[in-house]
């Protein structure tokens, strides 16, 4: 057990920390014969300060897996790359090896922001009418999610290999280690991995290596079990022996195309096969890409280019309502809550309507304009301080000639995009920094196991938009050969004067850009600490016909003031589930994972200060 725990168990006993006590883990573990489960006693802290190097996750198990690396010598990229092997053991229904995700990493010697692309690829037999029936309508959206037809080649192996060579100090043998032996210890299951299991029961029913895992006796795994996987941790031991080759030319990979070509099926249970080939496995890279870069209130900002979206809507946020201030001749930070909910919805809608109009895994994204603030100068002439723009917003004209004001009316409607993914970050004692956004996209991906390996494949093709969304307006995100459906994965490096002032990143879908962007929005714009601006409450308008708010503020004065100013509110249990680092300097780390958001994550540093944590009068 890493120090960061040590001590926090001590404040515990000595009655300082009494909230992440009820936080841990209280369940029984059941009496089936194996190792005591990992981290059965670790608890729950949403902020910690100290040095030493920091991390933040959805799960304490993750996190106590960084503080090692860190502790024994590690740096930032180790530690994201062992943090996420763990997460596709304890969050299987979010991430894992059968996914991808985006890697944006600081190196401290160079002073250099560098991402990497693992996002999955559509096979080289898909074309943009893929997912259109014989009638000539798309495809039903559910039906194609649980099929083979979903599943794009996976790219997360590849993507911790390259992130292990280009950044790392230690070997990815050691770094799945972990990981590895938490698969076949087993781990507590806790009340939202049950809920979560209960929700998807029933597709997962309909494949029987699926529900032999999470369905055993035929019902949902209940809490306080114990879940091994030792299938899992078999697939992991080939990964560290083998690379990402054991997935792109193994008999691993050749598991995953069995599976997608012709999925294992419950008896009457007949679901869409996939075409993915093992030329395509071998096919497939990560990619080592130059950031999304802008400026805001002096700081700069960095994120994930295409095929992500997220590099540039949060960016396009942030300048709008520099904007806004411009115009309105307001601050910020000045603002009431509700004239801040009116101005990030605003924000995010028109952002979102320059990302779907524009944003695509095709050549030509106007990128560097639509990260520019002349071009948010010029959309933000729509934005009125008493009232709701009338949605959708028309997407504008990112062209480099801007005005007061554009000229264009033109709109697209919204996709669809799920909600489920995971983030973490970690920093290290020497300054270097990551943002890791991984998925397999929906909540337990296709639903479908690879026999024999234990772990999920992702959904991630249905991202793309199956017909075009606007007749007669040109469509970034149609299915193609070989193609990366976009995302909206956001994970995002803030520095200052060439070093990190604080790290971003969320799971939820579409709503992951307005979560890191409110998220970065808090610390910078309102100055609340980290802690306060991930736990505030959130909005999300994505340029639908509804403003979203989480319900303390959907019932409250908040809600009655984006109504009179014409929003349609829509109440929405959660938004996101967001990590993230505030550096103070060096030496001095402040990390924050949720407090109650899915359960609440885990925020951990090497060294804490102890003083922070100690009981006050």
């Amino acid at each position: 057990m890493g120090r960061a725990t040590r001590v926090i168990v001590g404040a515990l006993t000595a009655g300082g920390l009494t909230l992440a006590a009820t936080a841990g883990a209280t369940a029984t573990p059941d009496a089936r014969p194996g190792p005591p489960p990992a981290g059965h006693d670790l608890p729950k802290m949403p902020v910690m300060r100290g040095n030493g190097g920091a991390v933040a996750s959805v799960d304490p198990i993750v996190s106590q897996i960084g503080i090692d690396i860190l502790e024994r010598g590690g740096n930032a990229a180790d530690a994201a790359i062992g943090m996420a092997g763990a997460v596709g053991v304890v969050e299987p229904y979010s991430s894992g090896l059968g996914g991808g995700g985006f890697f944006v990493h600081y190196d401290a010697r160079t002073g250099k922001v560098e991402t990497i692309d693992g996002r999955e690829t559509a096979p080289a037999s898909f074309h943009d009418e893929v997912f259109v029936g014989d009638d000539g309508q798309a495809m039903d959206f559910d039906t194609v999610v649980n099929s083979g037809l979903s599943v794009g080649v996976p790219g997360t192996p590849a993507t911790w290999e390259l992130a292990a060579e280009r950044y790392g100090t230690k070997s990815l043998h050691q770094l799945l280690k972990p990981a590895e032996d938490t698969a076949r210890r087993g781990f507590v299951v806790d009340e939202p991995f049950h809920e979560a299991t209960v929700d998807n029961a029933e597709r997962f029913a309909k494949f029987p290596d699926t529900a032999k895992i999470y369905l055993p006796g035929g019902e949902p795994i209940k809490t306080g079990a114990i879940l091994r996987n030792p299938d899992l941790a078999r697939a992991y031991r080939q990964i560290r022996t083998h690379g990402a080759d054991a997935m792109q030319r193994g008999d691993m990979g050749k598991a995953v195309v069995r599976t997608a070509r012709n999925p294992r099926t419950a008896p009457g249970v007949s679901v869409p096969r996939g075409q993915m080939t093992m030329a395509d496995m071998r096919a497939y890279r990560a990619l080592v890409k130059e950031p999304t870069h802008s400026e805001h209130r002096g700081l700069d900002v960095y994120g994930m280019p295409t095929p992500s979206s997220g590099g540039y809507a949060v960016s396009e946020i942030l300048n709008l309502l520099e904007s806004y201030e411009q115009r309105t001749g307001k601050r910020t930070e000045d603002l009431s809550d509700g004239e801040w909910a009116h101005w990030f919805a605003e924000a995010s809608a028109t952002a979102f309507a320059d990302r779907n109009r524009y944003v695509g895994d095709v050549p030509g994204v106007p990128g560097e304009e639509l990260l520019s603030q002349d071009f948010a100068d010029e959309r933000s002439c729509l934005f009125d301080e008493d009232a709701a723009m009338t949605r959708p917003v028309p997407f504008g004209e990112p062209d480099g000639s801007y005005s007061d004001c554009q000229s264009s009316t033109a709109t697209t409607k919204v996709g669809s995009e799920d909600q489920h993914t995971t983030s973490l970050t970690a920093v290290d004692k020497h300054g270097n920094a990551v943002t890791y956004t991984l998925t397999i996209e929906q909540y337990g991906g296709s639903g479908m196991v690879v026999p024999g390996y234990g772990f999920l494949l992702n959904n991630e093709l249905t991202d793309f938009n199956f017909t075009p969304v606007t007749k007669g307006v040109p469509d970034p995100n149609l299915p193609g050969p070989g193609k990366r459906p976009r995302s909206s994965m956001a994970p995002t490096i803030v520095l200052e004067d060439g070093k990190p002032w604080m790290t971003a990143g969320s799971p939820g879908g579409a709503t992951i850009i307005t979560t890191v962007a409110q998220l970065v929005s808090g610390v910078v714009d309102r100055d609340l600490p980290i802690g306060d601006a991930l736990a505030a409450p959130r909005v999300s308008s994505r340029n639908g016909s509804s403003t979203e708010l989480e319900p303390s503020l959907a019932g409250g004065p908040v809600g009655d003031d984006m109504r009179r100013r014409g929003h349609q509110v829509k109440e929405v249990y959660r938004l996101g589930n967001a990590t993230g680092i505030r550096v103070h300097d060096r030496r001095d780390l402040e990390a924050a994972a949720e407090p109650t958001r899915a359960g609440g994550g885990s925020a951990m540093v090497v060294d804490p200060d102890w003083w922070r944590y100690s009981s006050r009068p």
